[in-house]
């Protein structure tokens, strides 16, 4: 059975007042910004996939440990 193709988003959304709302990409991205800045520190953690290149793992940790200001990174490379 094949499947159907959901219409794709072309404008972000932005929850306001209890839903979602059209945005500009600049009032989307402020938005992230935000919402990630909100959970800096101790208080996030980044996983990331072993099976990902060395240089996807080592992005993925300077992003946590530089802006999110966060040392909780996995990448499962002990498996």
């Amino acid at each position: 059975m094949p499947k159907t193709a959901l219409p794709r988003l072309t404008t972000p959304y932005i929850r306001r007042g209890g839903g979602l709302v059209e945005a500009s990409w600049d009032e989307a991205l402020a938005a992230a910004a935000e919402g990630l800045g909100a959970h800096r520190g101790g208080s996030y953690a980044m996983l990331s996939c072993s099976k990902a290149s060395n240089e996807v793992n080592y992005l993925a940790q300077k992003f946590a440990r530089l802006v999110m200001g966060s040392n909780n990174v996995d990448s499962c490379n002990r498996t």
